[in-house]
């Protein structure tokens, strides 16, 4: 399927210079990270049995990740959907020959609502699950997805600058710049562990796994963590080799460095 966007756009763009410094030339990557810092946790394992299903990376960015998954876990087909028309163009000059890749600029709540019942598997490394509001982007999860299809999302553990995460399902407001330079806002969504819990709940999700990724910049940095969460729609279940039915207690991927947590 060709590739293919909206003829306009209402809002700014504001990622307009989010990743441009290597969006010349990408290597291909090794294997998928779901923490903040991309060197360690879980891989794309944790998305579960891929191939031959129906996937949706939600605010994919220039769709690096969707495409090693395209090409490597051959799923029956993998949708990368972004809002920004500037990650969407990156997308399509990087990656828009990959077999099983769908680029689509759009608004994922959106997007995701329209397609009833056409996904296996949505997946989200700090995408769209951070920067659209819960409450509106969860439910049109379950919608798109097929009775025990599997949301798997990485967020952040707490604020960057070191602050604990929201106990409300409330944003928090990001300095950003317009593509002329002046100053603009992004809301993002950086909320404790048990809220999650009920938004899933309330969308319609049994969680099945969270647990937490500590790491260190490769640099020295300040160390960052990442929370992970998978859950599963609720109805009938999805083909053999999706994990945990509901009910079953929730796995930990790893057990946190003690005295840590989201």
């Amino acid at each position: 399927m060709k590739p293919t966007s909206p003829t306009s756009t209402a809002t700014p763009d504001l990622w307009h210079s989010y990743g441009a410094p290597a969006s010349q030339a990408r290597p291909a990557l090794p294997r998928i990270y779901w923490d903040w810092y991309q060197n360690t946790g879980p891989d794309e394992a944790l998305l579960g049995d891929v191939a031959g299903r129906d996937v949706a990376e939600l605010g994919a960015g220039s769709a690096r990740q969707a495409a090693y998954l395209a090409q490597v876990m051959k799923p029956a087909r993998i949708i990368a959907l972004d809002s920004s028309a500037t990650q969407h163009a990156r997308s399509v000059s990087l990656y828009g020959n990959v077999p099983r890749l769908e680029l689509i600029q759009a608004d994922a709540a959106t997007y995701l609502a329209e397609h009833p019942g056409s996904l296996d598997i949505a997946y989200s490394i700090f995408g769209a699950v951070d920067f659209c509001a819960p409450k509106t982007l969860l439910p049109a999860v379950a919608v798109a997805l097929r009775p025990g299809g599997r949301l798997i999302f990485s967020t952040l553990g707490h604020y960057s600058n070191g602050a604990p995460p929201a106990t409300e399902c409330l944003p928090t407001d990001v300095p950003m710049r317009l593509p002329d330079g002046s100053p603009s806002t992004l809301q993002r969504w950086v909320l404790d562990t048990p809220v999650w819990e009920k938004v899933l709940d309330g969308a319609g999700f049994d969680l099945v796994v969270s647990d937490t990724v500590h790491d260190l910049a490769p640099d020295g940095g300040k160390a960052m963590t990442t929370c992970l969460f998978v859950a599963r729609k609720r109805g009938a279940t999805l083909r053999t080799g999706c994990g945990a039915q509901r009910g079953t207690p929730r796995p930990a991927l790893g057990a946190p460095p003690r005295g840590t947590a989201c």
